[in-house]
């Protein structure tokens, strides 16, 4: 199965979620069968790496819609990041000094329950080809601008003809730098990883980076290896971010495998966010001093190089800001 048809066949269904987990419903905690604003959306290549009858697999926690989406809890938002402030054209946005990001689709092959942009009206901020002329204009006439990221959703659900056709157009932007990727793509469907695209992503002058997001040391398996392994290759620099997640990763065991599974597979550890404050994910935040001693115990039992840095984002702070003391990037 190609990457394409493993999005088309996605489960969508919690019936047949737990069905294939082997799960009773009344073994979780209250779910929502039917939510029309961000549905259930798993890929099945996903749904194989959980653990049957285990109704609290963490692989499973992080895309189960539960009722708890639907409390309303006090300093979370729809908008946590106040990205729609920043978006001065569709698509476009110009938080941090030197790069850009271009939102290029509201499709992502999994739903990610805690997703910060889960309330994102892609309708009008995504940018269309059609509106490409306009931002890489704005990117020419900015010579501060060294790398340009794509992100969404996920990028790598757009068709390689489209990419490569964008990527060259970056690539003929003189200071433009690096092209970066945000992507979940390679982890949950690692067949995203084919020939079409490593054409486009390391075949021009602009030097490619690569950022998954891997949460679970179980989401890592052979396929996995072997699609990160062909990147590495072929001169992609590899890292990942990580989103500290109640009843997920909230260990120092787990964190500590998530990073040993990552380095055997050619990733660099990068960032290990707290949660952004979107509404419907209270459930999965943890409280930050737990964060905080939880990171130090981190930091004890791993070489440095496989420590993420803990961040948070801040609207309107110039960088990440690091949780433990004052420093931003």
């Amino acid at each position: 199965m190609n990457w394409t048809q493993n999005i088309k066949n996605a489960i969508t269904n919690i019936d047949e979620l737990l069905e294939t987990l082997e799960i009773q419903k009344k073994d979780l905690p209250a779910t929502i069968d039917e939510i029309k604003e961000f549905p259930l959306r798993v890929p099945r290549s996903f749904v194989a790496r959980m653990r049957k009858g285990d109704p609290h697999d963490p692989l499973l926690k992080q895309v189960l819609p539960l009722s708890l989406e639907t409390k309303k809890t006090p300093g979370y938002c729809t908008d946590p990041l106040n990205e729609q402030q920043v978006a001065n054209e569709a698509g476009f946005l110009h938080k941090y000094f030197g790069r850009v990001l271009l939102i290029l689709t509201g499709v992502c092959g999994i739903h990610c329950r805690y997703c910060f942009r889960r309330h994102f009206p892609y309708a009008e901020y995504s940018l269309k080809s059609s509106q490409w002329e306009s931002a890489l204009n704005t990117i020419a006439s900015n010579t501060d601008i060294k790398e340009v990221i794509l992100s969404g959703g996920d990028p790598l659900t757009l068709a390689d003809s489209k990419l490569k056709e964008l990527a060259c157009k970056l690539a003929s932007i003189s200071h433009v730098e690096f092209i970066r990727i945000h992507t979940r793509m390679p982890i949950i469907i690692p067949e995203r990883i084919n020939d079409e695209l490593l054409d486009w992503f390391t075949g021009t002058r602009l030097k490619p980076v690569l950022v998954v997001h891997a949460n679970h040391a179980n989401e890592i398996n052979g396929n996995v290896k072997a699609a990160m392994c062909r990147l590495k290759e072929t001169g992609v620099t590899l890292l990942n971010q990580t989103v500290l997640l109640k009843g997920v990763n909230d260990s120092v065991k787990a964190l500590r495998d998530l990073s040993y599974a990552l380095f055997d597979s050619n990733i660099l550890p990068y960032y290990l966010h707290l949660l952004d404050r979107i509404q419907g994910a209270a459930h999965f935040e943890i409280d930050e001093q737990k964060a905080k001693e939880l990171y130090q115990e981190l930091m004890n039992c791993l070489p440095g190089y496989l420590v993420p840095r803990m961040v948070r984002e801040v609207p309107g702070a110039k960088a990440k800001v690091f949780v433990l003391g004052s420093s931003t990037e």
